[in-house]
């Protein structure tokens, strides 16, 4: 039962923790712009949530305490990558400023939606407490 409240909660947390560092991976980019030879990083976390997702509908039978579940939060983890493909500058930076400006307002909107996702589940769960004795 109380998996079933909170569970969503951890997931929400681990998808803010990954938007609050593509936040810093872009920041780096924009302040590298300028460095020869910087290549861009990256956050890799939405391909790893929806693995997550598609995995832990599919119970695994664990049969030995130290067997590894297929639904563990803690393997929820967002990855930094840097892009190392193709630049078309002359000092081999790969940053594009329009780029990331633009990957800067996306993160922001998704960390808002986050967030009001999780004021709804924390609001849900504090009118069950205070209407549950009623």
């Amino acid at each position: 039962m109380l998996n079933k409240l909170y569970g969503n909660i951890d997931i929400y947390k681990k998808a803010m923790d990954a938007s609050w560092l593509k936040n810093t991976a872009i920041s780096n980019n924009l302040a590298n712009v300028n460095t020869p030879g910087y290549k861009r990083q990256n956050v890799k976390f939405d391909s790893i949530l929806k693995d997550y997702i598609t995995n832990s509908s599919i119970q695994l039978n664990k049969t030995h305490p130290k067997h590894i579940s297929n639904n563990d939060i803690s393997l929820l983890e967002p990855k930094i990558t840097r892009e190392m493909g193709t630049s078309f500058r002359k000092d081999k930076n790969n940053v594009n400023v329009d780029v990331e400006m633009a990957e800067l307002s996306k993160n922001y909107i998704q960390f808002n939606l986050l967030a009001r996702q999780l004021s709804g589940q924390i609001s849900k769960i504090k009118m069950c407490i205070s209407k549950g004795g009623k």
